[in-house]
């Protein structure tokens, strides 16, 4: 692999409300337009975060100005955008899914409880689009049992080859609740294209409660299997493992034992190209502190180090454009991840066969969302 272009979607303006941009997607359009949604607000955790899309028609070389065209308040509840992923469906369908956090319930309190390590009241929206995601329909709230507690949403919405739908949902503890956190991932499968779901499935967890399966990346190979990327972290130690992968044949419902890819530690949503050959992007956030990519033959072969390339160096972008209150050092807990100022790479593929990877990164004054394409030749 080789980097053939690189550049900015969104530079953060400081000490606005749209100084910190993360959670960077890219979607393909039918028309060959590339849609780019993202978070942004006056820091990472604000009530006054919103989603912008832009689109682009050449690769990503320019981006047209933003737009914010969903509403934050739900059933006339005040809440935030924590993330957004629209995707082009087969039918020709463009959908969107989002995370949406209560910001009503608790005032003025952070995402993460720092002591229970609860989350806020959390809802898991879905809308549709008919002019190429200029304007959408109504949020549509996807129903969730208690049982998940406040759901988070970590990966687009899966179409699979039966034409069912999938959400990949990671379970968290209520505010306040400080009970031992038995974290799991759950997949909710819709028949009628989003109209009714049925009950979660669970498809990763460790029933110790030791390991958490953060922030499970998917994706669907040609063939139909889906593939995962998890990122381990051991709460017992403190310590962030190795991602783990696991592939499934049967559209979720039984997987393989998670193998242990040797690179760690926070995975990308996977590209996947047409001949089955998978990229993987990833931040190693507390050894080199760069986000690099590796790409697979197949579905389950090795990622070989001979085809690793650095996306980023942040060490190398801070000695170029120094900012105050950047951190680097390793950070442990849940609440602290908010103090991260680069990471969630997103692959795509696109309509070249190229593969294109968005990512996050600045300060914690301002942070901005920046894209790279790999030629995979």
């Amino acid at each position: 692999m080789k980097i053939v272009g690189q550049g900015t979607i969104h530079r953060g303006q400081v000490g606005t409300n749209r100084a910190v941009a993360t959670f960077p997607m890219v979607s393909i359009l039918n028309n060959g337009q590339l849609l780019a949604a993202y978070k942004v607000g006056p820091n990472k955790d604000s009530e006054k975060a919103n989603i912008e899309l832009r689109w682009s028609s050449d690769l990503g070389e320019t981006w047209t100005e933003a737009i914010t065209p969903f509403s934050s308040t739900l059933d006339g509840k005040f809440g935030s955008l924590w993330e957004a992923f629209p995707i082009q469906l087969s039918s020709g369908r463009l959908v969107v899914t989002a995370m949406w956090a209560d910001r009503q319930s608790f005032p003025g309190q952070p995402l993460f409880h720092p002591e229970t390590e609860g989350l806020l009241p959390m809802k898991i929206l879905l809308a549709e689009s008919y002019d190429d995601g200029h304007a959408w329909s109504p949020w549509q709230i996807v129903p969730t049992p208690e049982s998940l507690g406040p759901p988070s949403l970590t990966s687009p919405l899966l179409e699979l080859p039966s034409g069912n739908w999938a959400l990949s949902i990671e379970t968290n503890k209520p505010y306040l609740d400080s009970s031992k956190w038995y974290q799991r991932v759950d997949y909710l499968y819709s028949s009628d294209h989003g109209k009714t779901w049925g009950t979660p499935h669970t498809v990763s967890q460790d029933p110790t409660g030791q390991m958490y399966n953060w922030d499970q990346r998917a994706g669907v190979m040609p063939d139909g299997k889906i593939v995962t990327f998890t990122w381990y972290y051991d709460s017992h130690s403190g310590t962030y493992k190795n991602i783990q992968r696991r592939i499934s044949e049967d559209e979720g419902l039984t997987w393989t034992a998670p193998e242990d890819l040797g690179i760690k530690d926070q995975a990308s949503i996977p590209a996947i190209l047409s001949d089955g050959r998978i990229v993987l992007a990833w931040v190693d956030r507390f050894d080199t502190q760069t986000i690099r990519a590796r790409m697979s033959t197949t579905t389950d072969s090795s990622f070989l180090a001979e085809t690793e390339i650095i996306l980023y160096d942040h060490k190398e972008a801070m000695e170029k454009i120094p900012l105050k209150g950047d951190s680097t050092a390793e950070l442990l807990s849940v609440s602290e991840m908010l103090c991260w100022t680069y990471g969630l790479p997103f692959a795509t593929t696109l309509p070249n066969g190229e593969v294109m990877v968005v990512y996050y990164s600045g300060s914690t004054e301002s942070m901005g969302i920046d894209w790279v394409r790999l030629s995979c030749e």
